[in-house]
């Protein structure tokens, strides 16, 4: 790390002291994602920060969202989660066709905080804390007017860029529909240019091509040109250890 960067930390550390909090027990890499989410910019930087301590503390209160806790979503086995891609990123999949709007909007809230951890978890595999991204596939394929839901797809969205800062590296939207289109140009109004330079529709077969060769045919199902096999999310263990590396 730089000088300019060892300096902006510093600083943030003392700003975020200064809005009546503390970065103690946080290592460097997690707030440098706040710092540049924010163009480096040290106050802005350090109230984000502050923001997603309050928010952490009160949508994750035991530090976990328990499988109980979320059970109907997960009944429906929609979230894949694959391993990791060529990069060493964790490759989840979201299998719209499998979904419906909730009628239970704080266990959908608990449910992508569960979801996110867990594949931001499943990367620690010795390196550096504080620093996993991942790869988002949303696939769209079979889908009907009642499994479409922009505002989850929103929520998802605005998680990320609130309070998971710096953590998508890439989302891949695969089989888009026509009638889709529209309700992408929704949601894409609520998107930061940054996040939005991350999302890759797919739409032909060169492009399909690039996505294979991307993320990896080893971590890839069958069914998206791959070799692996479909892993629901809730199948996957972590250890204690990666457990407790989403900070």
């Amino acid at each position: 790390m730089d000088q300019q960067s060892d300096f902006a930390l510093t600083q943030m550390r003392k700003s975020v002291q200064n809005l009546g909090s503390s970065a103690e027990g946080y290592g460097d890499p997690t707030l440098m994602r706040f710092l540049i989410s924010r163009s480096m910019e040290v106050e802005k930087g350090a109230k984000m920060f502050v923001q997603w301590q309050k928010w952490r503390a009160d949508m994750v209160p035991n530090g976990f969202i328990s499988d109980s806790e979320i059970r109907d979503e997960l009944e429906t086995r929609k979230i894949l989660l694959q391993g990791l891609s060529k990069d060493k990123f964790p490759v989840m999949i979201v299998q719209t066709c499998r979904h419906f709007p909730s009628k239970d909007q704080i266990q959908f809230k608990k449910f992508v905080v569960y979801l996110l951890d867990k594949t931001i978890a499943s990367a620690f595999k010795g390196r550096e804390v504080g620093n996993e991204k991942l790869i988002g596939i949303i696939d769209l394929k079979n889908i009907s007017y009642k499994n479409v839901d922009a505002r989850g797809l929103i929520t998802g969205f605005q998680f990320l860029q609130d309070y998971y800062p710096e953590r998508l590296a890439k989302c891949y939207i695969l089989h888009m529909p026509w009638f889709f289109v529209a309700v992408w140009k929704l949601v894409s109004r609520f998107l930061e240019k940054a996040t939005l330079e991350k999302v890759v529709i797919v739409t032909n077969e060169d492009e399909t091509r690039a996505f294979i060769r991307e993320v990896g045919e080893e971590v890839l199902p069958e069914e998206y040109g791959g070799k692996a096999k479909l892993v629901a999310i809730q199948d996957v263990e972590l250890t204690p250890l990666e457990n407790g590396t989403t900070n």
